[in-house]
């Protein structure tokens, strides 16, 4: 098939998952490219309710781009991850917190107000049950036609790779939290 075959679809869905580092920051990467490129972007965090370097970065370039860029932060924190998850929050906490980040994202996407719509760690609240399965099948379904989507986390279902464009499985090789080592600010968050 020649070059002059090909052609370019009016929107994607990108999925970034799998058990090693690097999702959440192959979705920044995306945001700063459509950004980049002039396009209206919506990033919608669903678990990190803390301050974490992706937050200071977004609150820095926000005035650069007004009205191009939308960010909402819908978690309540690490669900169900031992030491690592917040005291205090209920599941139905977690649930309510990750229904209104989905509600958000999925206005977004089918509003065609945005030409790429960013779900950072969506596949971990559809996997824990936070969010319904026939309503993250609704988001990807449903968006407006020229809105892309990116969805990261961890443990995408197999069974809907057929509905995505792109997915990458990010393997971890070797990672020094498996050492008893905490995350690197700067690095790791």
């Amino acid at each position: 098939m020649a070059f002059e075959d090909y052609r370019q679809k009016p929107s994607v869905v990108v999925v970034y998952t799998g058990a090693g580092k690097g999702k959440t920051s192959a979705g920044l990467g995306l945001m700063c490219r459509a950004l980049g490129t002039g396009w209206r972007v919506a990033f919608v965090q669903f678990i990190k309710d803390w301050e974490v370097g992706e937050h200071q970065f977004i609150k820095k370039i926000a005035s650069l781009f007004k009205g191009q860029l939308t960010v909402h932060k819908g978690g309540r924190g690490f669900y169900h991850a031992g030491e690592l998850s917040p005291a205090g929050i209920s599941d139905d906490e977690h649930r309510q917190a990750a229904g209104a980040a989905f509600e958000f994202a999925y206005q977004a996407a089918i509003s065609g107000e945005y030409q790429l719509v960013i779900c950072d760690e969506i596949n971990n609240a559809l996997y824990h049950g936070l969010i319904k399965r026939s309503d993250f099948t609704k988001l990807i379904k449903r968006r407006a036609a020229g809105t892309s989507l990116c969805l990261t986390g961890r443990n995408f279902p197999e069974s809907l790779l057929p509905l995505v464009d792109i997915a990458t499985n990010m393997t971890k090789l070797r990672h020094h939290f498996d050492e008893k080592f905490l995350a690197n600010q700067g690095i790791d968050y």
